[in-house]
């Protein structure tokens, strides 16, 4: 009867932790519904891994998503070219600057976008593509951190034919053949997939109460 009443304890409490874990979008990222931001800047990625591609590879998809959430992009391409002419290519020197006004006033964004590749690895042995990588969205105005998602993505290039022999042989030339922007925009469609919608969604100001996603993660891709 006691072991009963322990197991029940215990679910109840497990039942408890997981309902209170799950946070709507309105208390998450309350600073993107106080502010309403139309405009984003997509600062050039900051790379740590040793992949020295893995830079373009995000730069050339992070838009896509931010754009189906609602929002404007200053073009990347153009805004590449003026932070390369203004010396501002270098995101690193003003992921931690007290202000990001000049932002504002040369591009008229009211978000800056940084990216942070922190690894990725690829292993044929395995047959995934693994990237820990970190985004942060800043105001330009107040420099305030609106919207920021960490964690590991775990992209699987194993193909199954029936032969496991045959499996192990596609699998490691899919591995090898893999177009890294997919992995990229993969990566990118997934960490702002609960972004609020912005002003150019036909669902904005409609999403407050839904649940949001956590802002760490660990996750296998494609689910």
């Amino acid at each position: 009867m006691k072991n009963s009443i322990y197991i029940l304890l215990i679910c109840s409490l497990l039942l408890t932790s997981c309902k209170s874990s799950s946070v709507i979008k309105s208390k998450q990222y309350s600073s993107i519904y106080n502010q309403n931001p139309l405009s984003v800047l997509i600062m050039p990625p900051i790379n740590r891994s040793t992949n020295v591609e893995a830079k373009e590879f995000f730069y050339t998809t992070l838009n896509v998503p931010v754009i189906n959430a609602g929002y404007y992009v200053i073009p990347p391409f153009l805004s590449m070219e003026i932070l390369k002419r203004e010396s501002a290519y270098d995101a690193e020197l003003f992921i931690d600057r007290p202000s990001l006004e000049v932002f504002a006033e040369i591009f008229g964004a009211d978000i800056a976008m940084f990216t942070i590749i922190n690894k990725w690895d690829k292993s044929s042995v395995f047959s995934t593509v693994t990237i820990d990588l970190e985004y942060i969205l800043k105001s330009t105005r107040t420099n305030e951190v609106l919207f920021t998602k960490k964690g590991v993505v775990t992209y699987n290039t194993s193909i199954s034919t029936g032969n496991p022999l045959l499996n192990i042989a596609a699998s490691l030339i899919n591995t090898a053949a893999i177009k890294y922007v997919d992995v990229a925009r993969a990566c990118n469609n997934y960490s702002f997939s609960d972004i609020p919608k912005g002003k150019y969604s036909p669902k904005f100001g409609l999403d407050r109460e839904e649940k949001s996603s956590p802002k760490k993660f660990n996750v296998r891709l494609p689910k």
